[in-house]
């Protein structure tokens, strides 16, 4: 199958434009004790429907190694109390300060259509550029970026744009895809 990588940035937090308030109740609230179980409970419940798969063979040191660096953090939409979606950020600091990167964005499955998905990227794009002043010794945020593909949710590029990132590059590539998603754990499907 052809996958369409479509890569976004904003060079200047005044770029980010806020979403619309969402439908229902939300807490956005930052995971500040690393949870290797939790994320990878986020990143299944969320990409099990988008052909998530390249985290799923990981070990628990490997995802307690990559939430635990420095420049790494997890935000969580909350809705009566449960886990509604996620933004992953991922800070490296470069020559002209720190690109930050959106690792991974998405609701898990029940919360689409609600309005949260544009309500969870603003905030957590408002963290990126933010991500500098929470500590880890990393220089100012100048420049936050995401890539998003085809076979993502078909409203992600569409929130990423609505939120003020702009494409600079376009890549196509030949992959080997399931037919069906994993789904959100073995089995489920």
């Amino acid at each position: 199958m052809i996958v369409t990588t479509t890569h976004l940035e904003q060079r200047d937090r005044s770029e980010l434009v806020p979403a619309r308030p969402p439908s229902v109740p939300v807490s956005v609230t930052r995971v500040e004790d690393v949870a290797p179980e939790f994320g990878r409970f986020l990143y299944t419940a969320v990409g099990g429907d988008w052909h998530w798969r390249d985290r799923l063979g990981w070990t628990l040191r490997q995802w307690t190694e990559q939430l635990s660096r420095p420049g790494s953090e997890t935000w969580v939409a909350w809705v009566r109390g449960a886990p509604a979606g996620y933004i992953e950020l991922d800070g490296v600091a470069h020559d002209d300060g720190t690109h930050t990167e959106i690792a991974y964005f998405g609701l898990l499955p029940r919360h689409i259509g609600l309005g949260l998905g544009g309500h969870l990227l603003a905030h957590g794009i408002g963290q990126a550029w933010s991500l500098h002043e929470r500590g880890d010794g990393l220089p100012a945020v100048t420049r936050v970026w995401v890539h998003t593909c085809t076979l993502d949710g078909p409203h992600a590029l569409a929130n990423y744009r609505a939120r003020g990132l702009r494409e600079y590059a376009t890549t196509e590539a030949e992959e080997d895809v399931p037919a069906v998603p994993p789904g959100p754990w073995p089995g489920a499907r």
